[in-house]
């Protein structure tokens, strides 16, 4: 089969949509379709994708004979439509990265042609009211129903207090339901902190029609809900241009952090993930003092005093490879008031430059866990050469 995806857009980040997928299809239970439809409807604007799933057994010709409802045949029936929901949905997976992501609506032709007032965009409005709004949907899709519970007119005796239960967290009270409204800065930073680490997805729903009753999500899941949450509420800070997001690793994860470039954020990334456990607590804890949104100068400084010291202790292969000029990379942090704060130092330069040699002194221990990498990859090869020997012919 070859899909048509021109009717389908991504409002979900393209790795877990595919992340997510993979799971459902490792999944054996009897409501798998049921998952992949509640996938499809969470991941992709609309109900087509939807639909398109749903039609797959109505649209096969299973059998030459009509008439036939042996109950082998009705077991190979069902067999082959699960084959083929299987195989739409790995085309589907597969060419996730073609999928356009969703994208608000261009201008029509009343604002186009300065008649009438066009309605306020995402930018123009409140963040707050963006967030409050954010957080509504997340509730409608069951993403609190863990933290929050769900009203079932079968049991809605022992609720939590939604209230009670943020207030636990970040200390203050009657902030459930939502009035952005009300809120200062540090409320309305504290809720994004606090709904971070409160939402769980639910992998799959079951209509209870009494009463008009409606959905009841299960099985929640921290991970993929809290990927969805940073990637929409980071998406909502840059559009209000708020110079911060959601740290994605790290100490600081879930929690708001000044905002880099791409390149540092690929080196933060890369230096976290590649540092050995003998150093990754000290270079985690001075990416967090020197990112998080109340950092301080002291802070900063004292993030570089961690990294100086990692340094410090890879001193001989920074020499190794950079000869003499190994001292210029500890004279700043010597001789500026970082480290010793003597009289001898120097101190009237601009904060700016907290800046610049936290990011040099990160880079260069990136730089040398990557010359630790190669070394460590070069004696394995020297070990696997010594131990295979001439005669050998394995």
């Amino acid at each position: 089969m070859s899909l048509d995806l021109s009717n389908y857009e991504l409002r979900w980040p393209t790795s877990l949509f595919v992340a997510e997928g993979e799971h459902v299809l490792r999944a054996a239970d009897r409501s798998w379709d049921k998952r992949v439809t509640w996938l499809l409807t969470e991941a992709l604007v609309g109900s087509t994708a939807a639909a398109d799933f749903a039609a797959i057994p109505t649209a096969l010709n299973l059998t030459d004979d009509p008439w036939a409802g042996t109950a082998s045949h009705w077991g190979a029936a069902k067999k082959t439509e699960k084959d083929q929901q299987r195989a739409w949905l790995e085309e589907l997976l597969a060419r996730a990265s073609e999928l356009q992501h969703a994208a608000a609506p261009r201008p029509y032709w009343p604002h186009r042609h300065g008649q009438g007032s066009a309605p306020a965009s995402r930018t123009e409005r409140s963040p707050r009211k963006n967030f409050a709004r954010l957080i509504s949907a997340f509730v409608d899709d069951g993403y609190l129903t863990e933290a929050f519970g769900a009203y079932c007119v079968d049991d809605h005796d022992d609720l939590p207090d939604a209230s009670e239960v943020i207030e636990d967290r970040l200390g203050i009270a009657d902030l459930w339901p939502l009035a952005w409204e009300t809120w200062d800065e540090d409320t309305f930073y504290g809720l994004i902190e606090v709904f971070h680490d409160l939402v769980s997805r639910p992998r799959t729903r079951w209509h209870h029609p009494y009463s008009g009753c409606g959905w009841h999500h299960q099985e929640f899941h921290h991970g993929p809900a809290r990927i969805l949450y940073r990637w929409k509420v980071n998406q909502l800070l840059r559009e209000a241009g708020i110079e911060y997001e959601l740290a994605s690793e790290g100490e600081e994860l879930g929690r708001l952090v000044a905002v880099t470039d791409d390149a540092r954020s690929a080196l933060v990334h890369r230096t976290l993930n590649d540092s050995g456990l003998s150093i990754l607590g000290d270079v985690d804890h001075a990416i967090a003092l020197f990112r998080r949104r109340d950092t301080s100068i002291e802070n900063k400084r004292s993030a570089i005093v961690a990294l100086a010291r990692v340094l410090e202790e890879r001193r001989a292969l920074i020499k190794e490879h950079l000869g003499k000029d190994e001292g210029a990379l500890f004279e700043i942090a010597n001789r500026y008031d970082l480290r010793h704060r003597n009289a001898g130092q120097h101190g009237d330069y601009d904060d700016a430059f907290l800046d610049w040699i936290f990011w040099w002194y990160l880079a260069t221990i990136e730089l040398t866990n990557r010359l630790i990498a190669t070394r460590l990859a070069a004696k394995i090869v020297t070990e696997e050469s010594s131990a295979v020997g001439p005669d050998d012919p394995f």
